[in-house]
């Protein structure tokens, strides 16, 4: 099993919050945020990166930009740029992005929105529903992959419906 990677403090400014921490309540920032500890509520960085550590136990509805789960997660991510559910990942909501990555191992129950690229005369907050876009995804191989996916909700999970 690979060992998860600790936050790069080396991009800039991060705010870290350890095993030790329990939160209940709003969590904001301007910062990326790296939680290890105990939260409670909402979370929203400010459009940054959140990343929930291998120990990381969140019951939060989730705003960010970019969110890495590698610890648990019970409640909705709503991620603008892309959502990377990690080997050791037990997420238990509702997750809208415009790409995603589940490797291979984690686990995931609820709904999936892959949102289309907005075009700017679009009014925004606009998804795709039945057909999704998936401008990068990689598969459970962990190759890349490219172009639009028809997905439904099956007893193992979201499933991809042949073309």
């Amino acid at each position: 099993m690979e060992t998860p990677k600790a936050p790069d403090a080396a991009r800039g400014e991060m705010i870290f919050i350890g095993q030790s921490v329990v939160i209940k309540g709003e969590l904001s920032c301007g910062e990326d945020l790296y939680i290890d500890g105990q939260v409670e509520g909402t979370i929203d960085p400010k459009g940054n990166r959140l990343t929930i550590g291998p120990n990381g136990r969140v019951k939060a509805n989730v705003t960010a930009c970019a969110v890495v789960v590698q610890g648990k997660l019970g409640d909705n991510i709503q991620a603008s740029d892309r959502a990377d559910l990690k080997q050791s990942a037990v997420v238990m909501g509702d997750i809208a992005t415009h790409r995603i990555s589940i490797d291979e191992g984690a686990y995931f129950k609820g709904s999936l929105n892959i949102q289309k690229e907005v075009p700017a005369k679009e009014v925004l907050g606009r998804t795709a529903l039945g057909t999704y876009c998936a401008p990068a995804m990689k598969t459970r191989t962990g190759k890349s992959w490219e172009g639009t996916i028809l997905l439904r909700r099956g007893r193992r999970g979201v499933q991809r419906i042949p073309r």
